[in-house]
């Protein structure tokens, strides 16, 4: 497999992975506000998936990097400050977390939301 193929892998899973953290984020912003609502919905699995969601961003930052390597850096500028304000929102978030218990299913609710539509915002201005 030569580099071109390489890079056009990366580049579909990349593509791709965006769903998946549009997807997951979403589920878990809105599942965790109804949890702030709805005591019944306050489950264990609300925590799994908003780890799974939250490092689904970290992966697709990752390929992202790895995509621009070597390249122009010029055409992908909006959408790497994308990536990256959704990399430092996962930090926030979980940074705030103690001091913010009494409202942690908002924090996460509306956390979750933001990073979709970040990640909606990036697949946006990205290069197509």
């Amino acid at each position: 497999m030569n580099l071109l193929a390489i890079n056009q892998t990366i580049r579909t899973i990349h593509v791709d992975w965006a769903w998946v953290v549009i997807v997951t984020n979403g589920i878990a912003g809105a599942w965790a506000l109804a949890a702030h609502r709805w005591e019944p919905a306050r489950v264990k699995a609300l925590w799994w998936l908003t780890a799974g969601a939250e490092t689904a961003v970290f992966v697709q930052v990752i390929l992202g990097v790895i995509l621009v390597q070597g390249r122009n850096k010029a055409p992908y500028q909006f959408h790497m400050l994308y990536g990256f304000s959704a990399a430092f929102t996962v930090a926030i978030i979980y940074s705030y977390r103690a001091q913010l218990k009494p409202h942690l299913y908002l924090l996460y609710g509306f956390g979750g939301l933001f990073l979709m539509g970040l990640a909606l915002r990036a697949m946006a201005v990205g290069p197509t």
